[in-house]
């Protein structure tokens, strides 16, 4: 059983930084494209960043240059390093793994960004 678990969200001030974490059990996860999306209020979910299996990443311009995404697969962990965090950041972040047909999710983790 694939099992995706986000931590690390929380409240913090604008300027802040936060670093969130994904476990994964139940995959071979250095086989795996492993991306975290968020999703705000009323909004519709988005792709903040991808890293392949290769190390190759991507990410939204809306986040370039101030978030890291990285993985351990020693730890079959992906991190996703958030700085310079604006309100606008404020969303659910959820974790995704894909590998051609089989697309998990985790369950998400809130951030909050506001003074």
């Amino acid at each position: 059983q694939v099992q995706l678990v986000e931590s690390g969200g929380g409240l913090v001030q604008p300027g802040g930084s936060l670093k969130l974490s994904c476990a994964t059990s139940g995959m071979i996860f250095s086989r795996y494209t492993m991306g975290w999306y968020r999703q705000a209020p009323g909004k519709q979910r988005e792709l903040v960043a991808t890293i392949t299996r290769g190390g190759s990443t991507v990410y939204a311009d809306s986040v370039k240059g101030r978030f890291t995404i990285s993985r351990d697969n020693a730890k079959n962990t992906v991190y996703l390093q958030m700085n310079s965090l604006k309100p606008e950041d404020t969303a659910v972040y959820s974790c995704n793994a894909n590998l051609y047909r089989a697309d998990y999710w985790g369950q998400g983790t809130q951030v909050t960004v506001s003074s």
